[in-house]
């Protein structure tokens, strides 16, 4: 890790579902879950306050729900489970490494967590706590990356960090694209009319009305989100 200060003194880290199903797809493996623990460790360890919002496209998408003949409210409110259910094994995974971390919710299920209120998950950001939001934004109609885009503001981050599978945001997708060429800095407003679907479209305006930088980064490199808090070039800039 670098000798110099962070960048940032508190960011909202935003991990994809599938990130946590590491190569089968779905489902949660042990190993990608320890290695993304240690790295919220690390950097809760460099003196930076952290929030988390976990998708849950490893276990259900709302629009699967449709495609299954499920209204799209239920199928919104089976994936906000999905989302409780992922927090909850993080927060595990936090707790075996000695860091205290809180699963807070965006409905009450008092049984499984505290329910979401900004009050409540700033005093545990500054007692030095992992705030694992859960439940995306409580409503059917909004991502994850919404949700965490409105956590964000609300908890006063600095910076938004969008863990993904690949190195930042690029002018096509790499994954099927070889002449997609990749974007070190790039205006809010550009990936809105340029169509670059990295992030939800409502996520990238609520982040632009609030001044809310956004990076975008791979988060199966090694130590990129470190660097990331520590204010090393990595990925995408969005601002």
């Amino acid at each position: 890790m670098s000798s110099n200060r962070p960048k940032f003194k508190r960011v909202l880290l935003k991990l994809s579902g599938e990130a946590l199903a590491g190569q089968s797809k779905t489902g949660i493996e042990p190993a990608i879950l320890s290695q993304i623990a240690s790295e919220i460790a690390e950097v809760r360890a460099a003196g930076v306050q952290i929030a988390v919002v976990v998708g849950a496209g490893n276990i259900f998408r709302g629009s699967l729900g449709e495609k299954l003949g499920i209204n799209r409210v239920k199928g919104d409110f089976m994936g906000m489970l999905g989302t409780i259910i992922n927090s909850m094994a993080l927060e595990d995974a936090l707790e075996k490494i000695n860091v205290s971390a809180s699963v807070m919710t965006s409905v009450e299920m008092k049984d499984f967590a505290e329910h979401f209120t900004i009050r409540d998950a700033i005093r545990k950001l500054e007692n030095n706590q992992v705030v694992i939001a859960a439940g995306g934004t409580g409503h059917p109609f909004f991502t994850t990356d919404t949700a965490s885009a409105l956590r964000a503001i609300e908890i006063g981050a600095d910076c938004m960090l969008k863990a993904t599978r690949v190195d930042g945001v690029f002018t096509a997708d790499p994954e099927k694209d070889s002449t997609a060429v990749k974007i070190d800095e790039i205006e809010y407003i550009r990936i809105i009319k340029e169509n670059l679907r990295i992030l939800d479209f409502t996520c990238v305006s609520l982040c632009m009305e609030n001044s809310l930088p956004i990076i975008v980064f791979d988060l199966f490199n090694k130590g990129s989100l470190v660097k990331a808090v520590m204010g090393e070039k990595i990925g995408t800039m969005i601002s």
